[in-house]
């Protein structure tokens, strides 16, 4: 059976501290109680900074079963003019023991810089040097565009015969590419309000959670924008990974546990 999970983006914010976080919890064990709230986290420190083996293995062992995180790659992977030199800093990625996370590893999310262009060729050989798997553990590959030269079919196409799923994003400027081109689904909700208790009204809230089932069923939602309208993904189950993130960041513990509720009831 597909599973939807709804996390955040990181662990560590102090404004979390006495709103989603109880008072005088340890900083050492925020992440031990933000995992038992939410059943996923994105984490954005390793696309700033390499890790340890050790590390990454810290941080599996903290988190209940079931639970998962999704890692971001390195930014000096995906920020170059030519993507099809990136081997060398892909491969230090994976040195730094991403895999010890073994089966509480999620999607791997390759973000691009906003002024990123498409240029077919170059992004193809970029996919080719994708890893399916490490030590035993398979990978599973997300696309963050940013660039509105993206929203075309030919992306489409690539990311679907690389097997790769294309970040939705619920962005105010980022383009819209709700096309699903993997075995899982991948969105990250934007648009949220700190000043909103749940970072997304409860009617917009309900709205996502159906569209998640939608994405778990084998479908996608119809009202939202496809770069290839004309191509449809093969209709079975998918896992579905949505992340409240980006504004209305104070609000977005709320935000995933109150769209996990609309879920499981």
């Amino acid at each position: 059976m597909a599973l939807i999970r709804a996390g955040i983006g990181g662990w560590t914010f102090e404004p979390w501290e006495g709103t989603f976080y109880p008072d005088k919890l340890a900083k050492k064990k925020q992440l031990e109680f933000a995992s038992r709230q939410i059943p996923t986290i994105e984490i954005n420190g390793t696309y700033y900074r390499g890790q340890t083996p050790e590390t990454f293995a810290k941080w599996a062992a903290d988190v209940p079963e079931g639970f998962v995180f999704s890692v971001k790659g390195n930014r000096f992977v995906t920020n170059r003019k030519v993507l099809s030199e990136a081997g060398e800093s892909m491969q230090r990625f994976f040195d730094t023991g991403v895999a010890e996370m073994g089966d509480k590893l999620g999607p791997i999310v390759w973000q691009f810089a906003p002024t990123k262009k498409f240029e077919a060729d170059d992004f193809e050989d970029f996919l080719k040097l994708l890893p399916e798997s490490r030590d035993g553990v398979s990978f599973r590959h997300v696309l963050e565009v940013r660039h509105e030269s993206f929203a075309v079919p030919e992306f489409v196409a690539l990311a679907r015969k690389h097997k790769a799923a294309i970040c939705y994003a619920d962005h105010h400027t980022y383009p819209e590419i709700a096309d699903v081109t993997a075995d899982f689904v991948y969105a990250r909700l934007q648009k949220g309000e700190d000043d909103v208790p749940t970072a997304y009204p409860p009617a917009e809230l309900d709205q996502w959670a159906e569209r998640a089932r939608i994405w778990a069923e084998g479908g996608e939602p119809v009202e939202l924008s496809k770069a290839d309208p004309k191509s449809t993904p093969e209709k079975r189950p998918r896992d579905v990974f949505v992340y409240f993130i980006h504004e209305g960041k104070v609000r977005a513990p709320q935000a995933a546990q109150a769209f996990m509720e609309r879920v499981n009831s």
